[in-house]
């Protein structure tokens, strides 16, 4: 029993400390591992310290996670400062220390079983049904038929999400009489509903919408009663019409506005037309977090730096412009389209539709408004599909606790996982289940056999990267190539690379509104967000650095900002290394400029990579341990020299991040925590010089 009950070791240890601790600090003294702050502080002392030494950091940071998610434990700020985070029991974990009653399963918050469980007499009922069930595996089976009122189908990549979905919807019409009428699924884009559409197309009469078409068809449908007056969805012509008159109200030009908002980095790598899209989504997708939070946004306050005060004010005040321009014109937005539907129904329940099942696809990315609204649908019957591993719209206010708290949500319900990958070989499966494991989620399987092609490769800077991608690429079926990136920035570059060198490609990124579909002839360009659910044989991922995994670089400061207590932004950028990696079929390989890798790739992936390191990465490795001391005596030498103390130049938790990070580029100081543009123009040649040397 003591093994289950090892969570309240960090329970413990929180409890314990002579000071509040961030989670890296917590992770070290649970491994044992040495630390400046440990012994300063005398923390190897502490009765708990070393009792996870034989877990990886990741696995220890997973357990937190864990705890966090089941509110025994929380993030807090210090004396309110906004990004300095340190880890505090809850009430729920006090009372949790003194009398334990969570299984570590429990803890872990999954409810989710490491092997779903097939009976005897499931496996009778599967033979009896063979002629129907004869394509799908077991686990498959089981999701399709399952009698349980509510179900959580655990999919992990490339295991056939949607497949189940749809063939659930048709066993349930075909062997259970339910009337299609009374089926309703419902997923996110409409991409998938028109996939999920072809495939029941000889099942007609459900009702397969996304969150927005369905909201949208009622409210069309019951207007006067929810308006009284005509009211409709915005355009996006519109809404670029509303932008511009709410700058306008400001007294401020386009101009103006963007060079408040933006870097001067932004700036300069970005069209003004670029730098407007982003501008328009973010102001509405802010917009939207505070009406799903049913918040004030002209109330809004945050502890931030003068400059990032400036913008968030201007994303402010053109919000609370473009809201009640909005309301006066009778136009709504997506989000206005989920609250007024909610809303309705809440207040008209004779109106509320009758289903008697509701299959709900991607249930990893549900909101707050989402799930009120499938609640109050209550069809008595749920089955969610979805992968916490692939959970990574935080920043747009999805909440990954609804997927991992649906069996605490609903009493009873089964959870089953379906863990075969028809997707990718058994190298790169084993590869992604490496990757996450610390999730503590099923490992997926693999029957493809084939030849182990992972491969990770430094290089000298970024033509150099760019050179090797364009070699790799040749001699490969264009349709066949996704080449990843984590930011646009890094897409944009390679594109100007490709285009000069005449290479057919497709950029898919977040600075477009509609982009183009790639065809047969065509590389495909993408940021990892917009690739998500595709696949191809051989996947390059660029900027394998700790500077871009996780991303500390952001196109969106103030949506930053602003949801950055609402989720852990370290755990979704490694949620989004895993679904860049888990695209791959047969091939993957792995690019990066500087020093080494990011540290996302754990001792158990490096034994899967073929590592080829450049001689300078080399070098550079073996050096790093002067680099905190060369980094401070310039900085002494040149605080001497302007006659101004050393930390007004760098603080030394700055000149730890630069050791750490190693940036080989401009662009990689500037995402540097402490080295805003103006100290980028006075010492980045000083630093890089140190760095690169």
């Amino acid at each position: 029993m003591e093994k289950e009950l090892e969570y309240l070791d960090i329970l413990k240890t929180i409890d314990i400390l002579p000071f509040s601790v961030g989670k890296k600090l917590l992770i070290a003294v649970l491994r044992g591992d040495s630390h400046e702050s440990i012994g300063r502080n005398k923390l190897d002392k502490l009765a708990t310290y070393g009792s996870f030494h034989l877990y990886e950091s990741d696995e220890v940071g997973g357990e937190i996670e864990s705890l966090v998610s089941n509110r025994l434990i929380e993030y807090t700020d210090v004396n309110g400062k906004k990004f300095w985070k340190v880890l505090a029991l809850t009430a729920k974990g006090r009372k949790e220390l003194i009398n334990p009653t969570l299984h570590k399963k429990r803890v872990r918050g999954r409810n989710i079983e490491k092997e779903t469980i097939i009976s005897d007499e499931e496996q009778k009922v599967f033979q009896s049904m063979d002629f129907y069930l004869n394509h799908y595996n077991d686990y498959q089976k089981k999701a399709i038929i399952s009698d349980k009122t509510h179900i959580l189908c655990i999919a992990g990549a490339g295991t056939g999400k949607t497949t189940v979905l749809t063939k659930r919807a048709e066993f349930l019409v075909k062997f259970r009489s339910i009337q299609p009428k009374k089926i309703l699924a419902i997923t996110f884009t409409r991409k998938a509903r028109q996939e999920m559409q072809g495939r029941l197309k000889d099942t007609p009469g459900v009702m397969i919408e996304t969150f927005n078409s369905f909201c949208e068809k009622y409210l069309n449908y019951y207007g006067d009663l929810v308006y009284g007056r005509p009211v409709r969805v915005i355009k996006f012509g519109e809404k670029i019409a509303l932008l511009n008159h709410a700058i306008e109200s400001l007294g401020k030009t386009s101009d103006q506005a963007l060079d408040i908002y933006f870097t001067e980095n932004q700036i300069r790598t970005k069209t003004k037309d670029q730098l407007s899209f982003i501008l328009l989504n973010d102001c509405f997708t802010i917009l939207d977090l505070f009406k799903f939070e049913k918040n004030d946004i002209a109330s809004f306050k945050c502890e931030c730096t003068a400059s990032e005060r400036a913008g968030v004010e201007l994303v402010k005040q053109i919000c609370v412009y473009m809201d009640q321009a909005m309301k006066k014109k009778g136009l709504r937005d997506y989000a206005d389209q989920l609250l007024d539907c909610y809303r309705f129904f809440s207040a008209n329940e004779e109106y509320i539709p009758k289903f008697d099942h509701i299959l709900v696809d991607e249930y990893q990315d549900v909101n707050s408004m989402q799930i009120r609204l499938l609640e109050l649908l209550s069809s008595g019957n749920l089955f969610a599909v979805g992968d916490p591993r692939q959970s990574i719209f935080g920043w747009r206010g999805s909440k990954i606790h609804y997927i991992l708290d649906f069996g605490d949500r609903y009493s009873g319900a089964e959870t089953i996982a379906l863990v075969k990958n028809y997707r990718s070989n058994k190298h790169i499966v084993d590869l992604i289940n490496k990757s996450i494991r610390h999730m503590g989620l099923p490992d997926l399987t693999s029957d493809i056999d084939g030849k182990r092609k992972i491969v990770i490769k430094g290089c000298e800077n970024e033509a150099a990267e760019q050179e090797l991608i364009i070699e790799k690429i040749d001699g490969y079926e264009p349709n066949e190539v996704f080449v990843l990136a984590r930011t646009n920035r890094q897409l944009n570059d390679l594109s100007a690379k490709l285009k000069t060198a005449g290479i057919s490609h497709v950029v898919k990124n977040d600075e477009q509104r509609r982009p183009k579909a790639a065809g047969p002839d065509d590389i495909t360009l993408a940021t990892i967000h917009s690739i998500k659910g595709l696949e191809a044989k051989l996947v390059i991922l660029m900027g394998v650095t700790p500077n871009n995994f996780p991303c500390k670089s952001s196109d969106h400061p103030v949506i930053d900002l602003i949801i950055t207590d609402d989720y852990d932004k370290e755990e979704e950028e490694r949620r989004l290394f895993y679904v860049a990696l888990s695209r791959a079929r047969e091939e993957i390989l792995m690019t990066y400029v500087g020093k080494t890798h990011t540290w996302f790739i754990n001792k158990g992936m490096s034994s899967l990579i073929d590592s080829v390191e450049t001689k300078m990465a080399a070098r550079a490795i073996s050096s790093t341990g002067d680099m905190f001391t060369d980094l401070k005596a310039w900085r002494s030498g040149l605080a001497r020299q302007l006659g101004i103390p050393a930390y007004l130049i760098l603080h030394d938790s700055t000149i730890q991040e630069i050791t750490d990070t190693m940036p080989i580029s401009t662009m990689d100081l500037t995402a540097v925590k402490g080295l805003g543009p103006e100290k980028v123009r006075k010492y980045g040649a000083d630093i890089l010089a140190i760095v690169n040397k």
